[in-house]
């Protein structure tokens, strides 16, 4: 039987046998030993430094706060903790979401594929269910259905 490719792109690669999420390292899935397909919104993890860095900023404020006895160093104070907060709050809005895969993989729950780009995301994920459903006719998806 000949090796059908779904989707070729620069981050993923479906095939009738293989998906592969091209990342460092790659990460490589035998389609046939996929099950319980679905999508989720995700967070792959990045936003750890913003809120690291606004949560330093409150404890510098309280630990400086007995030291405080003119209202300049108060306003500093205060501006040091509001301006991360501000900057975490509008980067969390303004990032486009995250997108990720899941499924069952040799019995165990694994992240198959995640992007920010909607567009390629789609095109990923309807390729993958559509080599799982050659694969195997009642192979199952849950979750919803990619555009």
């Amino acid at each position: 039987m000949r090796t059908r490719t779904y989707y070729r792109g620069p981050d993923a690669l479906v095939t009738s046998e293989l998906f592969v999420w091209r990342i460092s390292p790659p990460k490589t899935f035998v389609i046939r030993e996929l099950t319980n397909m679905g999508i989720a919104r995700g967070d792959v993890g990045r936003d750890r430094p913003h809120t690291a860095q606004a949560a330093g900023s409150v404890v510098l404020a309280i630990a400086v706060w007995p030291v405080l006895e003119t209202s300049a160093v108060t306003v500093a104070v205060v501006l040091a903790v509001a301006i991360p907060g501000v900057v975490v709050a509008t980067y969390r809005r303004m990032r486009p979401q995250c997108w990720e895969l899941h499924a069952t993989y040799r019995n165990g729950a694994v992240v198959l594929y995640a992007n920010r780009d909607v567009r390629v995301f789609n095109q990923v994920s309807r390729a993958l269910r559509r080599a799982m459903e050659d694969a195997d006719p009642h192979a199952r998806w849950n979750g919803e259905t990619a555009a």
